[in-house]
């Protein structure tokens, strides 16, 4: 058995493979069963089991705890460890580090999102939120874009600031703003990956030709944008039933009538098909949205690409996605 730290996740997964690895592996069939919700402790506290697997290859389980009660004590609010265990014979291959795993799948998913949605020539990126997926979201995104300007912005705009230096420490150049309006109308590409319970991006700042990746917003009670945003832009989904279950923005916009179930029009792996049957941009006004909330199939596809080298697995070929003609 073999264990992966934080570090080991961060060298074996640079972002651009990483993102190459998702596409293909969205396409190969893996089985997996909704999340399990456990509460140990009656409270806030949670723990999170949330399993995939392909028959007669590996299964991935990862366990999450949220423990929100930590920030008081200077503790991480949300772990994570993942177990990787051959479907051959039951043994336990590799533990990795479940939180970095996440960390960078998340990042990268967005990214995917994003080459497959928002128009080519795009330059400008605007990251909403100063948490741990800010720097991995830029890290992630200038892998696939040629980026001339990066933004920071942030509810603190110290917090913002402070992303803007620890970026700068690995020779990326970005700045803070505290005018999320701005932010908005100047960027390309817009991704919020923050724990927002009230919407903060208001339908009518998005200009149109945006991509806005939705990242945050896990459970039906939360949102980052207005959900009457939704029902004037092409939204995809990295997974219908995990967003249908906890997709904030989507669940509300259903809710209130304001969309039906018809305008998501398409998940990732059905935009990365060979013969797509969806298509994403359709012209260059058009706003992009992509709903993510994370699904167990996605851990899978991250740390079969960590174990690559243990699994005597070639890394994936490095071949263009995919982008709908518009």
């Amino acid at each position: 058995m073999q264990f992966f730290s934080k570090d080991d996740v961060t060298r074996l997964t640079p972002y651009e493979p990483l993102i190459q690895a998702l596409a293909m592996g969205l396409l190969e069939p893996i089985e997996s069963p909704s999340r399990i919700f456990l509460n140990p402790n009656h409270d806030a506290s949670a723990v999170l089991i949330m399993p995939a697997w392909k028959p007669h290859g590996i299964m991935g389980t990862k366990i999450v705890s949220i423990w929100p009660g930590n920030n008081a004590k200077g503790k991480p609010a949300v772990s994570a460890v993942y177990v990787v265990t051959s479907c051959d014979d039951g043994q336990t291959l590799a533990v990795i580090d479940g939180t970095e795993l996440t960390l960078r799948r998340t990042a990268a998913t967005a990214a995917l999102g994003a080459k497959l949605l928002a128009r080519p020539d795009s330059k400008k990126l605007a990251i909403l939120g100063t948490g741990a997926l800010s720097m991995a979201m830029v890290m992630a995104h200038r892998s696939v874009f040629d980026l001339s300007e990066i933004t920071i912005w942030g509810r603190s705009f110290d917090n913002a600031k402070t992303v803007v230096e620890k970026l700068a420490l690995i020779g990326i150049s970005a700045s803070a703003t505290s005018d999320l309006q701005s932010a908005l109308a100047n960027a390309d590409i817009v991704v919020a990956a923050t724990t927002a319970t009230q919407p903060f991006i208001q339908s009518d700042w998005v200009k149109p030709g945006t991509h806005l990746s939705l990242i945050g917003a896990f459970t039906p009670q939360m949102a980052e944008a207005e959900p009457q945003l939704l029902s004037k832009v092409r939204l995809f989904v990295d997974s219908r039933e995990a967003v249908m279950q906890k997709g904030g923005e989507v669940l509300q916009a259903l809710r209130a009538g304001l969309i039906m179930d018809t305008d998501v029009l398409g998940e990732l792996a059905e935009l990365l098909a060979p013969s797509p049957k969806v298509v994403g941009r359709m012209s260059e006004q058009d706003i992009t949205v992509f709903k993510s909330v994370g699904f167990a199939s996605l851990d899978l596809i991250a740390a079969e690409y960590v174990l690559r080298d243990t699994l005597h697995s070639p890394a994936p070929a490095r071949t263009a996605i995919k982008i709908a003609n518009y």
